[in-house]
């Protein structure tokens, strides 16, 4: 019965922060609610909240009290849209850095792209070895889509996608059925689940349970890290602006903004390392049949040297 009640006050939480949002989503996300919320909010009502209402009242809540009231004001979430304009200034940051490739004379958002791949690979030969470089396209999306919606929150009329604990565990969630999938796909689903019982069979009873746990908390802990600290940064940076407004909305935080950038940097690259962690406990370099004479395998240098050539 305790745990009822903690739940429905977590929920009531949950909801006054919704509510909070709505009422400070920024202007792109009301015109677009204006325009398209009548028809998410017929399709939620249809599809969705059925689903909500069975899984929540099992727990004694209800979608109003986990997400808030159901209107056409709130039915695409703020950072659902903000996440959908991350994505969008992830592809045209690239290409403007892009620009015209060069070999003899690269421009500056050039050699910002290839210092940037060359560190990404580098992590990638370190911790999962070089035939971890066939994953380089999946690490280093994750990499630049969290890095523009970690500092998306720095500019006005945008907000931080990855202060949302639904876009936090979206990506956590990604990248746990990304390397269990790896996992699978190259060891077969038995020979994937039995390394989480470990190399001494005497106590793989004890091992696996707590090993397959841990596996799937992960997600969890990825989501919970990166929302964490990304709504500190934001709560942090409100409060200071908010002490003696007006002269702390404008001098006080731009100190601040240097932590911001550097705690969106520090997050995009745990993110990524816990990724390639996980990767490299899944993913093992090919038997090569020659192997014992020296030969080396490096098909992924083949893979990854044309990407900005």
């Amino acid at each position: 019965m305790f745990w009822f009640q903690e739940a429905a006050h977590g929920a009531t939480e949950a909801a006054e922060h919704a509510e909070e949002a709505t009422h400070h989503s920024p202007i792109i996300v009301q015109l677009v609610n204006h325009y398209f919320g009548e028809a998410a909010l017929e399709f939620e009502l249809k599809y969705t909240k059925p689903i909500w209402d069975k899984v929540l009242g099992a727990f004694g809540t209800t979608p109003e009290a986990a997400f808030g009231p159901y209107t056409a004001e709130n039915a695409i979430p703020w950072y659902t849209v903000m996440f959908f304009i991350a994505c969008i200034l992830s592809v045209a940051i690239i290409w403007i850095l892009k620009g015209k490739l060069s070999e003899s004379e690269p421009g500056g958002g050039q050699q910002t792209l290839e210092v940037s791949v060359l560190a990404v690979r580098s992590m990638i030969e370190d911790i999962i070895g070089p035939h971890g470089l066939k994953y380089f396209p999946v690490v280093m999306t994750f990499a630049v889509l969290i890095l523009v919606s970690n500092l998306m929150g720095l500019f006005p009329l945008f907000m931080s996608p990855t202060a949302a604990t639904s876009v936090t565990f979206a990506l956590g969630l990604s990248s746990f059925l990304y390397y269990n999938f790896i996992g699978i796909k190259e060891n077969g689903l038995f020979r994937h689940l039995k390394h989480f019982a470990g190399p001494i069979w005497w106590i793989a009873p004890l091992i696996f349970p707590i090993e397959l746990i841990s596996n799937f908390i992960r997600p969890f802990s990825l989501g919970i890290r990166l929302f964490g600290n990304l709504f500190a940064d934001e709560k942090v940076l409100e409060t200071v602006a908010n002490l003696a407004p007006p002269y702390t909305q404008w001098l006080v935080p731009l100190p601040l903004m240097g932590l911001s950038v550097f705690v969106a940097l520090v997050q995009t690259f745990v993110f990524i390392l816990l990724s390639q962690l996980y990767l490299s406990e899944v993913s093992h370099a090919p038997h090569d049949a020659h192997g014992a004479h020296g030969e080396e395998f490096n098909q992924e240098d083949e893979f990854i040297a044309p990407v900005l050539t």
